[in-house]
């Protein structure tokens, strides 16, 4: 078993491979490098792995992620997937996955895991087999293009100005395009946000017979400089069931004025996704607590103790951090966004 992971806190498939190495199977880990979870979870991850008997590689630092998703079985099975193995994307996220034992599609994903576990150069060699930033832009700006009759789109978020031009041109050549998630630009198209659960799937339904599912957004940072995996399927019974559900997603949601961008709202994290936040803030702060310690007894040294005694010095001093705080996470946020 040979598994691509970006995020990874979901307890029951910890223990299943551990099961697996139990009983002989030999599981090897391409473990991303960085996410924005914190280094800290991925390195106690590549520990714990290691002690169970799993083989470990990481990801090279050269893109700005690893964000890709997979799981191959014996060299025969492929899982392509659009969400992370977390209890987020799997219980409270709208996402898909493909399971297929096409052999091309395999033996892609095979050299793919190798060249990345090796830190070697990939080189994409089929056009359904839709790998960021090697082939991707290519290959959806094409399968966007192509569209003659209609565009059913899941995105969390489309920025990217190449993409939302050729829609633009799709619309005008009386393409029907119904956006579930957020585009950036101003644009004639009719978008909803999909309300009852978090979106996380990236899919495009061309004409009802073929479909994009992946991990990549229509976004710059996505198809130019990180690693996504998707694959373009047109087997019937999978667009049928891709169809059925944006058509259900769609009746459901709340929907934007059409013909405007969506403002999507943040969605509502799980209190336990919430706590674990919250404990990685604390970690990544408590260096900052011994460093204002130091500072605040230089500080009282100076000054001397009865200034601090002082309620009003304490109470600034409180609103002093919680502003300090508030702007690195507002920072980080930005940054995030940029991405």
């Amino acid at each position: 078993m040979e598994i691509v992971i970006f995020r990874f806190d979901h307890g029951n498939i910890e223990a299943a491979l551990k099961a697996a190495v139990d009983k002989g199977v030999k599981v090897t880990a391409l473990i991303a490098s960085a996410n924005r979870g914190g280094k800290m979870n991925l390195r106690g991850l590549e520990m714990r792995f290691l002690e169970a008997g799993i083989s470990v590689a990481r990801s090279a630092d050269d893109l700005i992620r690893y964000h890709d998703k997979f799981i191959i079985i014996d060299r025969r099975i492929l899982h392509m997937l659009s969400f992370n193995y977390t209890y987020l994307d799997i219980d409270h996220s709208r996402g898909f996955g493909i399971v297929t034992k096409d052999v091309n599609w395999v033996q892609e994903a095979v050299k793919l895991f190798e060249a990345d576990c090796t830190r070697s150069p990939y080189a994409p060699g089929l056009d359904t087999f839709v790998v960021s930033p090697a082939n991707s832009r290519k290959v959806l700006s094409s399968f966007v293009k192509r569209a003659k009759r209609q565009l059913l789109i899941y995105d969390p978020r489309i920025s990217d100005k190449e993409m939302v031009r050729i829609l633009r041109d799709r619309a005008k050549a009386d393409v029907e395009i119904r956006i579930i998630g957020r585009i950036d630009e101003r644009v004639n198209l009719a978008v909803k946000k999909l309300g009852v659960i978090r979106l996380h799937a990236r899919t495009i339904i061309r004409d009802r017979h073929q479909a994009f599912i992946g991990s990549q957004s229509l976004r710059p940072a996505e198809l130019n400089s990180r690693r996504e995996l998707g694959l373009i399927v047109r087997d019937a019974k999978v667009v049928r069931r891709l169809i059925d559900t944006f058509e259900s997603d769609w009746a459901s949601t709340d929907a934007t004025k059409e013909h405007e961008t969506a403002k999507e709202e943040p969605a509502a994290v799980p209190k336990k996704e919430a706590e674990e936040a919250a404990r990685l803030l604390v970690q990544e702060l408590h260096p900052l607590t011994k460093t204002v310690k130091k500072v605040v007894k230089k500080v009282v040294a100076r000054a001397g103790e009865e200034v601090f005694e002082d309620k009003m010095v304490k109470n600034t001093v409180k609103k002093v951090v919680r502003k300090a705080v508030g702007d690195a996470v507002k920072e980080a946020v930005q940054d995030n966004k940029k991405l």
